[in-house]
This record gives C-alpha cells, sequence and structure tokens, in this order.
C-alpha cells in the first residue's frame, strides 16, 4: 500500500510540476523537494520498492515561500507612457500587468510564441513591408511640442530673410529641442518681417507637429530686457515640463 500511494503521490506531483511549467506565471507558496536516495527501477508490472526510512529523506530543491514577488513580463501591443513602445519587452508588477495592461489590450504575455510574432513584425517594419510605428521619446517629444510656442530674434539693422537653419537653431536655443532642418516646413510665403507665423515639425518621418512661432525683435544678451525675457522663457519651459509629468 505504501509503495502504491507513494507512486500515485509521486505522479500526482510530476502532474503539478507540468501544470506549473505549462501555467503563465509560478504559483507562490510552493515548496519543491527530491529524495535523497533514488528509487530503484522495479519490475514491469510491479511498484516500486521503497525503503522503510531511506526513501523517506528528501533535500530541498525550492522554496518559493519566501522568495520576493517576481515581476511579470509582458509584451507591448501599443506604446504605453514611461514603460515602450510597441514590441518591447517590459517587466512589471503583476497588480499593474493584471489589473491595466492585460485587461485593456496593451500587452500580452511574453510567451516564446509572442516573442516570434512580434520579432517577425520587427523584422518586417525594417524591411519596410509594415508601416513604421512611433517611438516613445517620439511621442512624448510631439506631445512637448504641442503645447510649445517658438520665439525666434531677428535683427533690426539688416536686410533677412528666415529659413529652416535659423529656425531649427532657435528650436535648440530657446526649447532645448534638437529639429533636423530637413524635418522642418515654413510657410511659402518668405518670412522678412516680424510678426506671427508657424513652422511644421515632423518627428522620426510619421508625425507632423504645427508649432507656433513668433518672430521679433533679436535681443542682445548683455542688457537688462533680454535677461528678463530669458527668465520668462526659461519659466515657460519649466511649466511645459511640469505640465507633461
Amino acid at each position: 500500500m505504501l509503495g502504491r500511494a507513494a507512486a500515485a503521490g509521486a505522479g500526482l506531483g510530476l502532474l503539478r510540476a507540468a501544470g506549473r511549467a505549462l501555467s503563465l506565471s509560478h504559483g507562490r507558496g510552493t515548496v519543491v523537494v527530491e529524495r535523497w536516495w533514488q528509487v530503484p527501477l522495479s519490475k514491469e508490472g510491479r511498484s516500486p520498492r521503497l525503503h522503510p526510512r531511506r526513501h523517506r529523506i528528501y533535500r530541498l530543491v525550492e522554496d518559493t515561500k519566501h522568495l520576493p514577488k517576481a515581476p511579470l513580463e509582458l509584451i507591448l501591443t501599443q506604446s504605453v507612457e514611461n514603460l515602450g513602445s510597441r514590441g518591447d519587452v517590459v517587466s512589471v508588477k503583476k497588480n499593474l500587468g493584471r489589473n491595466k495592461l492585460l485587461p485593456q489590450g496593451l500587452a500580452v504575455y511574453a510567451s516564446p510564441e509572442n516573442r516570434r510574432l512580434f520579432e517577425e513584425e520587427k523584422k518586417l517594419r525594417q524591411e519596410g513591408k509594415l508601416e513604421a510605428i512611433q517611438t516613445q521619446s517620439g511621442e512624448k517629444t510631439i506631445k512637448f511640442l504641442k503645447n510649445c510656442r517658438l520665439e525666434v530674434g531677428m535683427k533690426n539693422n539688416v536686410k533677412w530673410e528666415l529659413n529652416a537653419e535659423i529656425v531649427a537653431r532657435h528650436f535648440f536655443k530657446n526649447l532645448r529641442v534638437h529639429v533636423p532642418p530637413h524635418a522642418l516646413r515654413l510657410p511659402k510665403e518668405p518670412i522678412t518681417r516680424w510678426g506671427e507665423y508657424w513652422c511644421e515639425v515632423t518627428v522620426n518621418g510619421l508625425d507632423t507637429v504645427r508649432v507656433p512661432m513668433d518672430v521679433v525683435e533679436f535681443l542682445r544678451p548683455k542688457t537688462r530686457r533680454y535677461r528678463h525675457w530669458l527668465r520668462q522663457q526659461e519659466a515657460q519651459l519649466a511649466a511645459h515640463r511640469e505640465a507633461l509629468l
């Protein structure tokens, strides 16, 4: 009877172990042990013969009861702020993954099948067979530019015409945003006077944002008026950044 009970217990243990291997997350409070002395093979049709004392000695393999909570590994199906973009593998707390990301369809489990699917999708995007998607930093840049207003200072003692190179320098100088000149588009009419205008910025070649632009008189850095204007610009920029956080 003891041999049959031990065999049944061993079979049940194997089933439970297989179930844990197929589950999506490991259960907590599980203690994994193995026999110190291996049970010898028995003849076909007979139950294994267990020693009354030797085969009741076990060694501890794993104690999940006292392990720290492991994070949940997921693959994002769309861009999530402060986490990543579509196809990124992220490790998050289980309550965040199970209560928000998975129910809302923002992520899936990082199973081998899902990994292969997103790797194939990434490969197709690199080959140009699928439409490219915006990166997380690109989305943050778009959100920031939508709340910005650019000020461009031009001199009043010389003739000038605004171009993309000048506007790109002012983007970096006033807003601390690096915008390549080829990603800028200005109005068709030449800008040769002060006034209110606009410019369009294309982020990563995908999304375009129209930014209001004020062309004003250039102020020399050593003047008190310039320092006052600079403090105002820094205060506005800090307010925009706080609003995005």
